[in-house]
């Protein structure tokens, strides 16, 4: 069976209304700006040594750079998730597969590393939690207590709360900063112990940079509340500007701090050995007076750990959005994509990467981590980068409410500089990370495995690789779907749409219970009719035969009338197609199957009249004549409920959908066959 969009269709239904505003934006963003510090630090230290301050610096250009191509590709596309749609449009759905798997593994990945890190911070409390099987008892019950919020949905009146926290968090950054400079600093401390490419080494100044790097992943969890935020384009550039003057200012002023405070001897610091976990409290305990050091430990130290819980808040806020967007797509199994019944969250995928983070958790190797995190990021953001100049091009007329400065005219398009200095450096970087580091090996190993999981999968369920393939939210949610039978409200309806004069009439029942089940939703989702019109294509053709120009506008004539119908009631979405098909019956149910609908209403053709045999589409002696053969069919074999509409008996026959033979004979129909 072959399958042809009338139209780019929307499924695109909301986990949330869209009443969230700028608060949560900045939230997700901050988060992560603040807390990445607190783990990153001893990391690009261990690596970077004297030209940390250096590597921030770099990182947060980087950031400015990876800040407004994703605020171009969000402004475009208001849809969950980031790099992978924006993948989607400018290349096809295998590249945007690859880019939303390895951004699963780096949420997995942050939120193991912010909560192992949290739990080091809070050793300056309490000593035995920072090591051994205390640390990861902690950490798990910390991952749980995670898990347990994010299932039970986003509470949109916590925003305004964390970001003061947030807030207050940078500033004590700050203060810490000018109280470092003027206890700390020295400029020789700073500068002599560095030997350009032998202490650091440019490999491990490459790598550092990497894992500094980390910052992005906020702005891809921002990405996937596109569709539910209201800002303006000066709040999104103001976003821009604030996000990038915040990294350059802070992680550049820390490092500056913590290179002098805990300065590099013999080619080492202390920052990325005895402080590796909690790198910040090595600038508090070093100040001489005491009561300065325990002060400011306890005060770092319970900051830190909050603000590192924020962070992975965030960071499974964005892995629950991307792995809806990702079942929504067909691109990872329905079931992972599950939606809670009651509180329309994607629970399995929650749970099971609450699990994954736990066992990352156990080895407690913050390098691997963050080394495997750096290969996940440093790809998906070399394709965010790639996917806007494409988009420059590909789609050049499409309304950007940002718009990346500094252009340049090329080959008849408008070339984004800064995304093209963004793609080719992120590129350099990931290659580094690829050819220096262990994390080639596991990085490797989960793309292989994703890219093999999702082509069967596809394959499997007679999807293309490449096209785009979307279902509606109502699809994932199974156990509500349960009670839709009793209730008579389904949000995703499938309609044949057989060319009659039944087809007003059953898009009309069509769009009362959607409409119906939009009012009822617990998060006021869109509900979806399915049109479909199909070709039956006789045994004596080709599947893939030119259709007669006729037929073809006969067709979309049908599918107009019956969108302009369905979208008259509140709520309701109508997506068209048509489907080539060698019987009307089995399309119905394999097109209900394929596309996870909930019910499928279809008008009732009548039986043959005709004496004689089956062969001539009689009753051919059977007792069950009420119906015809289409009709019969599609309730035997339906994968869900069917509600039939029946003609009057005054009304019109419904017309056969089949395509001519060659010599412009109609070819044999269901009911003859």
């Amino acid at each position: 069976m072959a399958a042809e969009p009338e139209h780019e269709r929307s499924h695109e239904g909301h986990l949330m209304t869209r009443t969230l505003g700028s608060p949560i934006l900045f939230v997700i963003v901050y988060a992560t700006l603040a807390s990445a510090i607190y783990f990153s630090l001893g990391v690009v230290a261990d690596n970077a040594l004297g030209l940390t301050p250096v590597v921030f610096a770099v990182a947060g250009v980087l950031f400015w750079l990876a800040a407004m191509t994703y605020t171009e590709g969000s402004s475009m596309y208001a849809e969950r998730a980031g790099a992978s749609v924006f993948a989607r449009y400018a290349f096809n759905e295998l590249v945007s597969f690859v880019v939303g798997w390895a951004l699963l593994l780096d949420y997995v990945i942050l939120i193991a590393v912010t909560a192992l890190t949290a739990t080091n911070y809070l050793a300056a409390y309490w000593a035995p939690v920072g090591h051994g099987a205390a640390e990861i008892a902690l950490a798990v019950v910390l991952i749980g207590g995670l898990v347990y919020r994010q299932v039970r949905g986003l509470r949109v009146g916590r925003a305004g709360r964390v970001l003061r926290l947030i807030a207050a968090d940078i500033v004590l950054q700050l203060a810490l900063i000018a109280i470092g400079l003027v206890v700390f600093f020295n400029w020789d401390t700073l500068v002599q112990p560095i030997d350009l490419g032998s202490t650091p080494t440019w490999s491990n100044t490459v790598f550092a940079l990497g894992v500094a790097m980390v910052v992005f992943t906020g702005l891809e969890s921002a990405a996937g509340l596109a569709g539910e935020v209201r800002v303006d384009a000066r709040g999104l550039r103001r976003l821009v500007s604030s996000s990038t003057l915040s990294v350059l200012i802070v992680y550049v002023g820390i490092a500056v701090v913590a290179l002098t405070a805990v300065p590099v001897k013999d080619g080492k610091t202390e920052l990325g050995s005895t402080y590796l976990d909690a790198p910040v409290l090595g600038i508090t305990r070093s100040f001489h007076t005491a009561w300065l050091a325990d002060a400011s430990t306890y005060i770092v130290a319970g900051f830190a750990a909050v603000t590192l819980l924020a962070a992975a808040d965030s960071a499974m806020l964005g892995l629950s959005r991307q792995a809806y967007t990702m079942a929504t797509s067909r691109q990872i199994p329905s079931a992972l994509g599950r939606l809670h019944p009651t509180r329309s969250t994607p629970y399995v995928a929650i749970i099971l990467a609450g699990l994954m983070a736990i066992v990352m958790v156990i080895p407690q190797d913050i390098d691997l981590l963050t080394g495997l995190y750096a290969f996940g990021s440093l790809l998906a953001l070399t394709v965010a980068h790639a996917s806007i100049i494409a988009l420059r091009y590909r789609n050049a007329d499409r309304e950007r409410p940002f718009r990346i400065p500094g252009n340049i005219s090329f080959r008849g398009g408008s070339l984004p500089i800064p995304a093209v200095i963004g793609c080719v450096s992120s590129f350099a970087v990931w290659l580094s990370v690829v050819v220096l580091h262990q994390a080639r090996y596991l990085g490797g190993a989960w793309l292989l495995f994703g890219i093999v999981l999702y082509v069967a999968y596809r394959r499997t369920q007679g999807k293309p690789v490449l096209k785009h393939v979307t279902v509606p939210a109502t699809a994932l949610q199974f156990e509500r779907r349960e009670n839709k039978e009793s209730e008579g409200e389904w949000g995703s309806i499938l309609v044949p749409i057989l060319g009659g004069g039944l087809d007003d009439d059953i898009v009309q029942t069509a769009g009362r219970l959607a409409s119906e089940a939009v009012e009822e939703s617990f998060e006021h989702e869109g509900a979806t009719i399915e049109a479909v019109w199909i070709f039956e294509v006789p045994m004596s053709l080709p599947i893939d035969a030119a259709l007669p120009d006729d037929q073809l506008k006969r067709a979309r004539s049908s599918l107009a009338r019956a969108k302009a119908v369905g979208e008259e009631y509140d709520g309701v979405t109508v997506a068209t197609a048509t489907v080539r098909a060698r019987r009307v019956g089995e399309a119905i149910c394999e097109e209900a199957r394929r596309r996870g609908v909930e019910v499928i209403v279809l008008a009732a053709e009548e039986s043959s009249r005709i004496r004689g045999g089956a062969l001539l589409g009689g009753r051919g002696g059977g007792r069950d004549n009420t119906v015809g053969a289409i009709t019969k069919y599609v309730i035997a074999k339906a994968p869900c409920p069917v509600i039939l509409t029946a003609p009057a008996r005054d009304a019109p026959p419904i017309a056969s959908a089949a395509v001519t033979d060659s010599d412009g004979e109609p070819g044999p129909t269901a009911a003859d066959r």
